[in-house]
């Protein structure tokens, strides 16, 4: 073999394997697959959208799977069988798996809501709305439970109002079904996310009257979290996952509600433009967005004040059992620099 030849053949093998180890770095390499389970599809969720879309899991070397596992028991469910690796869904669901002496805890390690998400629909448009006015009147709320209802509930009995004496709630229908059980005619009054709610404005099938968000205060809503063992064998990608959440919060936060629904709209493909900019303004005003992913303690107490209210807590669990603040701290650090 000839010299020119040999250093031909020399020169392709050193491209060849440069190609390959550039490959592997954090630009091109293998992503490690993460299965999120989000309780429902909803813009009260858009920085976890836009974590995807703008690329910031992708950054950290994340490839994210996105299923929507309707209401927060299937989606415990899934987290706890092994179906998904991280649930995105109310902090309640950890707290309930704890107080049943779970040997593997569910551990909360980054929030991405505040405050409720829901908003009080009625079929009337109604100017001067009064608490009052539920009295007697058939509200479609939504599971025993969940998040959504005892929130529900907490505002309405901050008003005076026993939501099971002085007015008749319907809560055993599916998670799934409620929107429509309203649109087909039952019950005055129902509870909704976005952007459920605005179609429903848009569409004269309702109209939005309240915020169970402003009226129950700042709570640790929805919030990404998974099984204690998932976490010891796999800090670093729930570090990288905490540190593209992160970024997404401070993205949603720098921008309006128009150019985030851009970003989001293919998540919602069968919804208007002026809907989703109009959802997602509504909740950034109202500040149900985390602008960081600390779960904060006095947040976490308000919680435990919303289900102890509504008579589902058999104890209190300390925020110390069951968050995990290490990853948000160190994500915020790392967007600092």
């Amino acid at each position: 073999m000839g010299k020119r030849v040999w250093m031909g053949l020399l020169l392709s093998f050193v491209l060849l394997t440069t190609a390959v180890l550039a490959g592997c770095g954090n630009g091109g390499g293998e992503k490690t697959k993460v299965k999120i389970g989000e309780v429902t599809r909803s813009l009260f969720y858009a920085p976890q959208y836009v974590a995807i879309e703008k690329g910031f899991f992708a950054e950290e070397g994340l490839d994210i799977e996105l299923t929507t596992t309707a209401g927060g028991d299937k989606t415990m469910t899934a987290l706890l069988s092994g179906v998904i690796d991280v649930a995105l869904v109310g902090s309640e669901t950890s707290i309930y798996v704890y107080q049943q002496g779970a040997d593997d805890p569910v551990i909360n390690f980054a929030q991405l809501t505040q405050t409720d998400g829901t908003f009080l629909v009625a079929r009337e448009a109604d100017d001067n709305f009064d608490w009052n006015k539920l009295k007697g009147t058939v509200f479609l709320g939504q599971r025993k439970g969940g998040m959504p209802q005892m929130a529900g509930e907490f505002a309405i009995k901050k008003h005076g109002i026993d939501p099971h004496k002085d007015l008749e709630l319907i809560q055993n229908i599916e998670f799934a079904n409620i929107s429509a059980a309203f649109a087909s005619g039952t019950g005055e009054y129902v509870q909704l996310f976005e952007p459920t709610a605005s179609i429903f404005e848009k569409e004269g099938k309702g109209h939005v009257v309240a915020s169970f968000g402003v009226e129950s205060g700042h709570l640790p809503y929805t919030v990404f979290m998974t099984k204690q063992s998932f976490i010891d064998k796999n800090k670093s990608t729930v570090q990288k996952f905490t540190n593209a959440v992160h970024k997404a919060q401070l993205w949603v936060e720098q921008n309006d509600a128009a150019t985030i629904a851009e970003v989001v709209a293919p998540y919602f493909e069968n919804v208007d433009k002026d809907i989703l900019i109009s959802s997602i303004d509504r909740y950034k005003q109202q500040g149900s967005y985390a602008t960081d992913p600390i779960i904060d303690e006095g947040e976490w107490n308000n919680l435990l004040d919303v289900m102890t209210t509504a008579g589902e807590l058999k104890e209190k669990t300390g925020h110390d059992k069951i968050v995990n603040n290490t990853f948000a701290e160190k994500a915020i650090e790392s967007a600092g620099k």
